[in-house]
């Protein structure tokens, strides 16, 4: 079950990315920095939503059981876990 995360804290965590960038000698910017902060804010808001996704999923194949598995329950977080870490791995072999 992921949490969401507020626009706040999104946009928090691309000025972090950002100022890291900064300071790293190495890295040369060919944009404007609000640019590339905007950029970094779409790219964690695609990413989150990937994983709201990959949650709606495994939610669903829980649900989907022909027993009924009470939310919260310990089978219930087993099943959750393995469906959700199956989904990753889905990802993962299509982005290969």
């Amino acid at each position: 079950m992921t949490k969401r995360l507020s626009r706040e804290k999104i946009n928090f965590l691309a000025r972090q990315i950002l100022d890291f960038l900064f300071e790293n000698d190495e890295v040369e910017f060919l944009f404007e920095p609000n640019e590339i902060r905007l950029s970094v804010v779409k790219t964690l808001e695609e990413e989150l939503q990937l994983y709201d996704l990959i949650d709606k999923k495994a939610i669903e194949k829980i649900q989907s059981q022909k027993k009924a598995i009470e939310e919260g329950s310990r089978e219930w977080e087993i099943l959750y876990r393995k469906y959700y870490n199956d989904e990753i791995s889905k990802l993962g072999t299509f982005l290969e």
